[in-house]
């Protein structure tokens, strides 16, 4: 039997499943960009708010690509078994806060109707850095963009989509939902609701004051290791709980959701159930994108450079345990601030120990993917930073040199390796293994949608990033890390 709500009285009673009536659900919260990141984050805080005050706020998720993730979920009722693993132990738990999934190529006036209904009084987004349609030199949405020009047409982007449905809002009188961004964007609530009122100003200056006024959009920063579903995942489930479910998926235990405290009276309640509710997001933003983040996608590149397919694997490989520690100790924790040193020293120390856990198959692959969307904010900045106050950037430089030499598309040992990349087509040839490093430097730092003008300006750097990159193709990442 399938996992579905007929079947789900059979789960075992020690598995934790809905402790509510999910027929008594109203869909009063929107996800766009529903994947395993939300289902096993917003979505298990969500619910468990639901059940411990009542408050009947369903999830209605959005693909804004395939219909992959609807057509897992439909045919078990929008049920499905969560499974936190750590060493060898798993845990199971079937989560029913979705009640059902749109895929918005499909349908796009269904999205747009269900951000409009006044029961919508949430709306959650995980669409990446790059779903946001913004210019990297401001960091206010790019007008130009493909997906922005086609919004004008039929809502394509995040953006798109939530403009069209807040314009209906705007139209009847209403008053707006909360819009919660939960990417990996610096002051990400703040970024969202300037691309919201640039997108309305494009066609109605009445729409963007609106906007203007009434919009909140509170920041706010998530952590959770979720890697892509494995047949393990689905076997452990069936196991488990007796039931086939080809819509589980695993995670860790550590999770973390800080949000600015700027939710509507009803949502404090997500304070109780292990959500921080803050004055300000940024502290954790930025200590997150550097000491995280930012040694998340070092891990990657290297790890895709020695064949490492998991984050497990490169961080039990010595030197580049060593080196990944040290970036983040010696380089990336003084540019955080706020937080005292044991704090970030404490922080650094726990993420080494979640990226230790074998059981939680994250992928360097898809860590690596969307590099030049991802740099900027976790590795750019902070080596701008430490070159405007005259401080090393010794590693930094490296782990910028270990995603250049990635976008050649090849690793130590000369094998192609995917570059999954939006800019890749512009990218990789400007990064291939048989260009001088002088001139692949050169050409790559002119891209000013990765790079900032302060990094080209830098002879210095300049001369670090070119001898780094000459190290790495010479001598190979393990020796070029200290090993």
């Amino acid at each position: 039997m399938s996992l579905r709500s007929d079947t789900l009285a059979s789960v075992p009673s020690e598995i934790r499943r809905p402790g509510y009536d999910r027929a008594r659900l109203t869909p009063g919260v929107v996800h766009l960009g529903i994947g395993n990141f939300h289902r096993a984050h917003q979505a298990i805080y969500l619910e468990d708010l639901v059940e411990r005050t009542g408050l009947g706020l369903g999830i209605t998720g959005v693909s804004l690509k395939s219909p992959g993730m609807r057509d897992k979920l439909a045919p078990q009722d929008g049920l499905y078994t969560l499974l936190v693993r750590e060493g060898d132990v798993a845990t199971a738990r079937v989560v029913g806060i979705i009640g059902r999934t749109l895929v918005g190529p499909e349908d796009p006036a269904a999205v747009v109707r269900q951000i409009a209904d006044p029961a919508t009084r949430l709306i959650t987004l995980t669409v990446t850095e790059k779903g946001y349609c913004l210019d990297p030199s401001t960091h206010r949405l790019d007008p130009s963009h493909p997906d922005i020009v086609a919004d004008r047409t039929t809502p394509t982007s995040a953006i798109g989509y939530l403009l069209a449905g807040l314009k209906q809002r705007f139209t009847a009188g209403a008053k707006p939902p909360t819009v919660l961004s939960c990417d990996n964007l610096p002051s990400n609530g703040a970024t969202l609701r300037l691309a919201l009122i640039d997108g309305a100003a494009l066609s109605d200056d009445r729409f963007a004051a609106w906007l203007e006024a009434n919009l909140v959009a509170p920041s706010a920063m998530v952590d959770r290791i979720v890697p892509a579903s494995t047949e393990a995942d689905f076997a452990d489930a069936e196991r488990l709980t007796g039931l086939a479910d080809r819509a589980a998926l695993s995670t860790e235990p550590f999770s973390q959701w800080v949000i600015e405290q700027t939710l509507d009276r009803d949502l404090h309640g997500l304070g109780d159930v292990g959500v921080e509710l803050v004055g300000a997001v940024e502290p954790y933003e930025r200590m997150k994108l550097r000491l995280l983040n930012g040694a998340h996608s070092t891990i990657a590149y290297a790890g895709q450079a020695v064949g490492a397919e998991y984050v497990s694997d490169v961080v039990a490989l010595p030197a580049l345990r060593r080196f990944v520690a040290a970036l983040q100790t010696e380089e990336l924790a003084p540019t955080v601030g706020h937080f005292p040193a044991d704090r970030l020293a404490e922080y650094s120390r726990q993420l080494m120990q979640r990226w230790d856990n074998t059981a939680v198959k994250h992928r360097t692959r898809q860590i690596a993917m969307d590099g030049s969307q991802k740099l900027p904010q976790r590795l750019l900045s902070a080596t701008v930073e430490r070159l405007q106050q005259g401080l090393p950037v010794e590693r930094l430089t490296l782990a910028v040199a270990l995603w250049v030499r990635h976008l050649s598309g090849r690793d130590d040992r000369g094998e192609p390796i995917p570059v999954n990349d939006p800019l890749a087509a512009r990218l990789m040839p400007l990064a291939a293994a048989d260009r001088p490093a002088s001139q692949v430097v050169e050409r790559l730092l002119a891209v000013r949608t990765v790079f900032p003008e302060a990094l080209e300006a830098s002879a210095d750097f300049r001369t670090r990033l070119t001898d780094a990159l000459s190290h790495l193709r010479a001598v190979g990442t393990i020796v070029a890390l200290g090993g």
